[in-house]
């Protein structure tokens, strides 16, 4: 059985109350997965102050949008996707939401299980996804407070696979680095197509074309990496003849100040601010 059909099972049985808390970016993503993956539309409370067209029409297929306060109940499983910095504040209004048995699943960065549960109560799991949720092919790193049940965790993993792949931790301090890694990670590489672009105008090429050509590049290496079993590193070393121009290149990616060093320093910096973020 495919992960995907095995996904879709565990969401359509689900039951009780599912709230959606913020449905930007990524909250919208997991909305929109969990109802196409069979996830039944009259199961899901959706609150959104500034809800998009996308959200909208999602919203239009049957899940409830913005319910008058006390009107949604007790809920069975609560999923924040709020922005941290504004979570004091939601929590607070989300909190009689929550009952002594709700499962609370938070994508939210930097933000502790102690504190999500000072907050707002219920049994946390803590999760950091990453913007590729948007087309199913995400990862979601997953850890999850003692008082997480055995069937409460199958439910957040369902939510959190519809997408993408999970990975569940025991150590929640290795949060701020996943989230340096793969939750900001995107960005990363999306920061190498935009400069190898600008790399190939500075060489002589067309904008358009190098646009093009950076874009697939990087795009299509990406999916090399996806379906293959070899390791980067292998990949990387089949790409390289010696003493060719990959090697070249490589000789100053691989260099004392090349990319190692560079995107240690990046992570550093990303995993220090996902610790500051937790206040």
């Amino acid at each position: 059985m495919s992960s995907s059909v095995a996904t879709a099972q565990q969401l359509g049985q689900i039951t009780g109350t599912i709230a959606l808390a913020g449905a930007g970016k990524m909250g919208g993503a997991m909305l929109s997965s969990w109802l196409s993956g069979g996830l039944a539309a009259n199961r899901v409370v959706v609150i959104e102050p500034h809800p998009s067209q996308e959200i909208l029409a999602l919203a239009a297929t049957g899940p409830r949008l913005n319910p008058p306060p006390g009107h949604a109940g007790a809920v069975d499983t609560l999923v924040i996707a709020v922005k941290p910095q504004s979570f004091r504040e939601a929590g607070a209004a989300l909190k009689p939401l929550i009952g002594p048995a709700t499962l609370v699943v938070s994508i939210m960065a930097g933000m502790p299980i102690a504190t999500i549960g000072e907050i707002c109560g219920g049994a946390v799991v803590r999760a950091m996804p990453n913007t590729a949720a948007a087309i199913g092919r995400g990862i979601t790193v997953a850890v999850a407070a003692p008082d997480v049940g055995a069937a409460q965790r199958t439910v957040a993993d369902a939510l959190l696979r519809a997408t993408g792949a999970v990975e569940w931790i025991d150590d929640e301090t290795l949060m701020d680095a996943v989230t340096a890694v793969s939750g900001s990670g995107p960005a990363y590489v999306f920061l190498l197509a935009e400069e190898l672009a600008r790399a190939g105008v500075e060489a002589g090429l067309p904008a358009e074309l190098a646009t093009r050509l950076a874009r697939e590049t990087v795009a299509g290496s990406g999916e090399l990496l996806h379906r293959s079993e070899l390791a980067s590193a292998t990949l990387r070393q089949n790409v390289t003849s010696p003493g060719g121009t990959t090697a070249a290149a490589l000789d100053v990616l691989m260099g004392p100040n090349g990319l190692q060093p560079l995107l240690t320093r990046a992570v550093a910096a990303a995993t220090r601010r996902s610790r500051e973020l937790a206040g």
